[in-house]
């Protein structure tokens, strides 16, 4: 049984998904909520002027905070009026539409690796089901050295957390460290909530 993307479900059921997405977060910005919790926790990771890909970009809320605080970001998102916004608020990075199924940046020309990959915001529970590891493997084939990989998504989603760890395995990439929040409090058997820091294997 094939699977769908399903952030594009949502887009394609509702064309103004993705510019509602775009106004929540910029009135929760305007309302002065902290929205760079997971860009400061990727931050302290690595030094500066350190190569981060934003895999999942969305409208560059993660990578374009990393790109403000000194580090050379690249974001990959699908969703061209994501990518847009992202070009239009965060000119500091580089915004490409793309597909993480099909990731393929050297065939891009942009052969250099990453130090580190971040993946917020729920975007692995939106992957195709039958594209998961696929994502995790192409992923985990533009890190460089010892490069890490950043992934946080919530419980109830569709994709067990045991499932994930699992596909990771298979993609070649093992748990150094389970989180239940982007702010370090430590992952439980009933966390609704994993931010899991993986390293090849």
């Amino acid at each position: 049984m094939s699977h769908r993307n399903g952030w594009l479900e949502l887009v394609e059921a509702d064309p103004a998904h993705s510019q509602r997405y775009i106004d929540r977060f910029a009135s929760m910005a305007e309302a002065g909520a902290d929205l760079a919790g997971e860009a400061r926790l990727i931050d302290a990771m690595l030094p500066r002027g350190s190569r981060i890909l934003d895999a999942g970009c969305g409208q560059g809320r993660v990578g374009g905070h990393l790109a403000a605080a000194g580090h050379d970001v690249l974001g990959v998102d699908l969703d061209p009026v994501l990518v847009a916004a992202a070009r239009r608020h965060h000119p500091a990075a580089r915004w490409l539409v793309g597909d993480l199924s099909e990731l393929d940046l050297p065939a891009q020309g942009i052969d250099d690796g990453f130090d580190a990959i971040v993946s917020a915001g729920n975007v692995m529970t939106f992957v195709a089901v039958d594209t998961r590891r696929e994502v995790l493997r192409r992923v985990r084939a533009h890190l460089r050295g010892a490069g890490r990989v950043v992934a946080g998504f919530g419980a109830g989603r569709g994709y067990d957390f045991d499932e994930f760890v699992a596909d990771a395995a298979a993609a070649g990439l093992v748990a150094d460290l389970m989180l239940a929040t982007w702010d370090l409090r430590p992952f439980t058997a009933g966390a609704d909530f994993l931010v899991t820091v993986l390293r090849p294997a």
